[in-house]
């Protein structure tokens, strides 16, 4: 650490040094001035805004977000270079910024937190920003800051995402823009309207405007795909010989159906008050409304649902690369029978967001002071799952290829042969979580007539709250699926062959009217449920920091240093034996830890007079652990015997950062850029799986169930079980290193052009292990043509395999094979006031492929289908 402290050290010395002996007589070169509208116009603009940082960084304008066949600001960030996105269910949700997790990389809107509440029942909240908040049409530009600098709130180790909306005396006064639109998922063969709104207006002296902007945004979302809920040894299967003993074998082979249709309803409002050019005053308000409404078919077979399922395994076959892809399950009277669960998971999800958030700024005669307070909060309180989980008892066959095949086919759609085993069908879960950030900062600026020609400072306070609470509560009614009702069978899941595909459904009314009129025991909810998922975090930041702005001719950088105090308070349950709901105040525990934190950074630019722009920063970052794994949580999935917790002992991460970078600005909106990066982790936070005893409550919600479940896997009458259990821990170092190539130009005056970039990243921990979300090659590149009234692009993105996963319920973490994005958009311009745009996401119909270790230890395979998009758009 010391050697890295004396690099840094010796880098700010030595460019003060340099800036001092420079020339002052060189500037840089204008650009010829050609006026340009549409997409070039957008990319120039973008590359404005680059080439004026300092730092290494990137940028998008509005326009140019517009232009991309996008439904929310990440598939718009997708194109520039070092970004990569994670697509489960189709779509971009989290940004990756040259290979770091997105739970490590900081988003602000107009320089502000946005909290974020959990949509998805069973998932933990964690850091990296979910995308699909927001609307792409609020924003007026974006830009991803990926070297740090003193003036810019701690907490990223990958990137910082700057979003800024629409400031109404920056547009017309009276502007409106609309739009009105449709679109179409293939897969789910249905689609929904979407509209939006942006009206601005300001006084004639332009010292007052007010802009409103409001979207309403609705999608179907289709996911099919096959899983495997872990695997077994084939030794375990006492039945089935003539396969080696250390084979792996699926424990299961599930047709899993995700049907969703999400809708956001979201404004912003932003008035802005500038009564003289020397101070500002900016209010804006937030406004999301999200419904994530969901219905989640399962389908699969169970080989170690107890012992009876285990000995009913009488073939194993079809071994490949270690693992038996093929099997049958005979169906005997007694207890050795072949197992086929169906779970049926309705969710009723609903996210509402809001924030208000004050900025004013002064600018006096050679200084200037700033300043930011506000609040956002989210929150799901009712993120509700209301679950049934009949069971078949009966043969089947069984390969990876294709699922089940049922010997009795006609028995397995029998909807009265589908029953509550042990007197237990269900239950419903109820989560309630909420998310609020609180803070304010205070900024100085003062200005010297010298080669250091700015002095900036300020303090920031900083606090993140988040509550999360989990019942669980049974007395749902036994029966057959006979009693429950059905709509027949499915249409079709892909992947599979016909008795998987085309099975037995319940549908989403039947389980709704099933689970809700039941006799709910409200009063009694599951105590470990409660007690192992109900916990609270609250972490403050207090930081100062003082930055060096300097400018010598072609030179210009900062040297800086940041100061964080930083205290967090994690809250869970702590208990041992029985868990019951009593004397709750003395199992609730509070563990504190407090750290600080001296994070220095220097950054350089040398902007010639032949048009190439050079750049180094290296400062010292740090960036903290999802907030679930900062608390003694833990969360269990009593069936699979895992889980996963926190560890209230974690320390951030730490790293020390470097970047480079060579800009040629060859001809107006034209730009080939080379960078590369290097990160030193430490503390690098690992998660690995011990074995904990934890109580098992299906001793308590169905005891036949747990009869048969007693003697296997540590299970004893007591209701412990011994489970593998996965928690964070501070593990040591790792490092990421890579580089950027990236490139834009428009073709002359023929209309067409293209971006283009490709990102290397190569990177471990200690142990030699890859890092969470790191694809070592990752290529975009985007063909566009616009010329008269006619503009279209396509987008393609490529990213390499990466390793995924661990965060929700002790998921082991799976791999994610490489995936392809392919993109359309087409536009047409009729007049100054309308224009018609229809775009398609998912072309090439990619399948999101998980695996763990290598490709045939299948964890998932999914298809989200295609979509299309058409747009109407409007303005005056």
């Amino acid at each position: 650490m010391n050697t890295r402290k004396s690099v840094l050290s010796a880098a700010i010395v030595g460019c003060l040094a340099f800036s001092a002996h420079a020339q002052q007589t060189q500037t840089p070169q204008d650009l010829d001035t050609i006026t340009v509208v549409g997409i070039r116009a957008s990319l120039e603009k973008s590359l404005d805004t680059k080439r004026n940082n300092v730092g290494v960084s990137e940028a998008i304008t509005a326009e140019d977000i517009g232009k991309f066949p996008s439904t929310n600001v990440a598939e718009a960030l997708s194109q520039i270079p070092g970004v990569t996105l994670d697509r489960r269910f189709g779509q971009g949700e989290r940004v990756s910024i040259d290979g770091t997790d997105p739970s490590l990389n900081l988003s602000f809107l107009d320089g502000h937190p946005v909290a974020q509440a959990i949509w998805l029942y069973g998932e933990q909240p964690n850091r990296g920003f979910d995308y699909t908040l927001l609307s792409p049409q609020i924003l007026g530009r974006a830009e991803i800051i990926k070297s740090s600098e003193a003036r810019l709130t701690e907490g990223s180790l990958g990137g910082t995402v700057l979003m800024h909306t629409r400031q109404p005396l920056d547009l017309k006064k009276n502007e409106v823009a609309a739009s009105v639109g449709y679109s179409y998922s293939q897969q789910a063969s249905e689609g929904k309207p979407n509209a939006s709104a942006l009206y601005s207006w300001k006084n004639d002296d332009e010292t007052f405007g007010i802009a409103v902007s409001a979207q309403h945004y609705e999608e179907a979302i289709d996911r099919q795909g096959i899983e495997v809920f872990g695997y077994a040894k084939a030794s375990s299967f006492t039945n089935a010989p003539g396969v080696a003993g250390d084979v792996d074998v699926p424990n299961s082979i599930n047709a899993a159906w995700f049907q969703q249709e999400r809708k956001r309803d979201s404004a912003v409002v932003n008035l802005q008050f500038k009564p003289t050019e020397e101070l500002e005053f900016n209010l804006s308000g937030l406004y999301i409304k999200e419904n994530f409404d969901n219905y989640n078919q399962s389908m699969y077979s169970f080989l170690t649902w107890n012992d009876g399922t285990r000995n009913a395994i009488d073939q194993l076959g079809d071994v490949r690369n270690g693992v038996a892809t093929s099997g049958h399950s005979t169906a005997n009277a007694d207890a050795t029978s072949g197992t086929v669960i169906y779970d049926n998971n309705v969710r009723e999800s609903e996210v509402t967001t809001k924030g208000l958030d004050l900025r004013g700024a002064w600018k006096g005669e050679g200084w200037g002071v700033n300043g930011q307070v506000g609040q956002s909060k989210s929150e799901n309180k009712n993120l509700a799952q209301y679950f049934i989980e009949p069971v078949y008892n009966g043969g089947y066959s069984w390969n990876v290829d294709d699922g089940l095949t049922f010997d009795d086919p006609a028995g397995a759609r029998d909807p009265a042969n589908w029953g509550a085993p042990g007197g237990w069908l269900g239950n419903n879960g109820i989560f309630a979580t909420e998310s609020k950030d609180t803070y304010a900062q205070l900024d100085f600026n003062v200005q010297f007539d010298s080669v250091f020609n700015q002095l900036q400072f300020g303090v920031r306070h900083g606090k993140h709250e988040e509550n999360f609470e989990l019942n669980v509560y049974g007395g749902v009614r036994t029966g057959t699926l006979a009693d429950v009702g059905t709509i027949g069978l499915t249409d079709g899941i892909q992947g599979f062959g016909d008795d998987q595909s085309r099975h037995i459904q319940v549908g989403r009314d039947n389980v709704l009217a099933w689970v809700k009129g039941s006799p709910l025991d409200f009063a009694n909810p599951d105590p470990s449920s409660y007690l192992n998922n109900s916990w609270a975090l609250e972490q403050t930041n207090n930081a100062a920091y003082a930055q060096l702005n300097f400018s010598n001719g072609p030179l210009r950088g900062n040297v800086g240093v940041r100061y964080v105090d930083s205290k967090t308070d994690g809250s869970g349950f702590v208990y041992g034996g029985t868990p019951t709901l009593t004397d709750l105040d003395s199992k609730w525990q509070t563990q504190s830890k407090k750290e600080d934190f001296v994070l220095p950074s220097v950054s350089l630019a040398w902007d010639t007079d032949s048009d190439w722009v050079f750049r180094f920063s290296g400062a010292k970052v740090i960036a903290w652990a999802p907030y679930n794994q900062m608390v003694n949580n833990t969360f269990l999935n009593d069936t699979q015997l895992t889980g996963s917790g926190g560890n209230a002992n974690l320390s951030p991460y730490e790293s020390w950062n470097f970047n480079a970078s060579a800009e040629y600005y060859f001809a107006p909106q034209a730009v080939v850029a080379w960078s590369i990066f290097y990160k030193k982790i430490e503390n690098y936070i690992d998660t690995s799986a011990t074995i904990e005893r934890q109580y098992n409550s299906i001793r308590d919600t169905s005891p036949l169930t747990w009869d048969s479940i007693v003697g296997t896997n540590g299970c004893t009458a007591d209701g412990y079980c011994d489970y593998s259990i996965q928690r964070p821990r501070n593990a040591g170092s790792g490092h990421v290193k890579g580089f950027n190539l990236s490139f834009q130009q428009p073709f002359g005056e023929s209309g067409f052009g293209l971006t283009g970039n490709y990102t290397y990243a190569n990177g471990e921990n200690n142990t030699g292990d890859p890092l969470p979300y790191q694809s070592r090659n990752a290529v975009a590149f985007s063909p566009y043509y616009e010329k008269g009234p006619l503009n279209a692009r396509l987008t393609y993105n490529w990213r390499d395999s990466y390793l995924a996963g661990g965060y929700v319920a002790g998921a082991a973490p799976a791999s994610v094979d490489d995936y392809a994005e392919l993109g359309a958009s087409i536009g047409y311009t009729f007049n100054e006031n309308w224009s018609l745009n229809i775009d398609a996401q998912n072309l090439l119909d990619e399948t999101y492929f998980q695996y763990l270790g290598d490709k045939e230890h299948l964890a998932g395979k999914y298809k989200s289908g295609r979509r299309y998009m058409a747009t109407v758009h409007f303005k005056f």
